[in-house]
C-alpha cells in the first residue's frame, strides 16, 4: 500500500468519502507524522495518518459494505452532531464496519439512504458527472397549476444556476394538498425544497423512494439492509452509463 494518496486511504478507511476527505486535506485537519498534508501527498502504511488529531487505521483488507436505510424523520445525516440530535448512524448500532452516509437528507425529510465503507463507490455515485438519478414523493400545499408543473421540470435558477430538467409526475390531486414524483438527476443543498418553494409551494412531506435503480420499497422507516449482489451490479452498471 506504499505511496497511496492520503485522500484515498481515508476513503478507503471508512473515515469518509473521498471528496470529503480532499476538503478535510485542503482545510488543514489532516496530517501525516504530525505535519499537515496537502492535496496529492502519499503516504504508505507505516506513516501515522489522523484527522483533527484523532489516528486512521491503514486498514490492510476490509469488509467493503453497502448499505440502504430507510431514514426517518427527526434525524440528521452525519456520523456526529454537535448539537446531540439523533443522527442516522444511532440507527446502525448492530454494523460492525466504519460505514458513512453517500450524500445527505435533511432532518426533516425521509426515505432511502446509502451508506458505505467504499469510498471509490461514493463518489461515483456523488459525482456531479454522473447524474445519477434520485426520485422523490413530496406531498405540497396548496394547488399546483400547470405553470408551477412545467417550471419545476424545465427547470429552477438556485444560487445563479439553473437546475437540470426534471420529470413531475402528479401522483394525487386533492382540494389543498398534492402529491408530485419528482425526478432529479443532480444533488444540490435542499434542492427539492428549494425548487418547490422558489414556485410558491410548501413542502409538508417529503420523502426519496429511489437512487438510480435502488428503491426504497417495502423497508420500514429506521431499518436498514445490505444491497444485495443484483441491487449492486445494478447501481454500478447506473453509475457507469449515467
Amino acid at each position: 500500500m506504499a505511496g497511496i494518496r492520503i485522500q484515498k486511504i481515508l476513503a478507503d478507511a471508512g473515515y469518509c468519502s473521498r471528496r470529503k476527505a480532499e476538503a478535510l486535506i485542503e482545510q488543514g485537519r489532516v496530517k501525516r507524522n504530525g505535519r499537515p498534508v496537502k492535496l496529492g501527498d502519499k503516504a504508505s502504511p507505516k506513516d501515522l495518518i489522523t484527522v483533527d488529531g484523532e489516528r486512521i487505521a491503514i486498514p490492510r483488507k476490509k469488509n467493503l459494505r453497502y448499505i440502504m436505510l430507510h431514514k426517518p424523520r427527526g434525524y440528521v445525516t452525519t456520523v456526529s452532531d454537535e448539537l446531540d440530535r439523533r443522527c442516522v448512524m444511532d440507527l446502525l448500532g448492530d454494523v460492525e464496519e466504519r460505514v458513512y452516509p453517500i450524500g445527505r437528507l435533511d432532518r426533516n425529510s425521509e426515505g432511502l439512504l446509502l451508506l458505505t465503507n467504499d469510498g471509490n463507490f461514493a463518489n461515483g455515485i456523488m459525482h456531479p458527472s454522473r447524474h445519477v438519478s434520485k426520485t422523490y414523493r413530496v406531498t405540497v400545499r396548496p394547488a399546483v397549476t400547470e405553470e408551477q408543473l412545467v417550471a419545476l421540470a424545465d427547470g429552477i435558477v438556485l444560487d445563479g444556476k439553473k437546475t437540470l430538467p426534471a420529470t413531475v409526475v402528479v401522483q394525487t390531486n386533492e382540494p389543498g394538498r398534492v402529491v408530485l414524483q419528482i425526478t432529479i438527476k443532480e444533488g444540490r443543498n435542499r434542492q427539492i425544497r428549494r425548487m418547490c418553494e422558489a414556485v410558491g409551494l410548501e413542502v409538508a412531506r417529503l420523502r426519496r423512494t429511489s437512487i438510480g435503480p435502488l428503491k426504497l420499497g417495502m423497508l420500514k422507516p429506521g431499518t436498514w439492509r445490505d444491497l444485495t449482489p443484483e441491487e449492486l451490479r445494478a447501481i454500478r452498471n447506473a453509475i457507469g452509463k449515467e
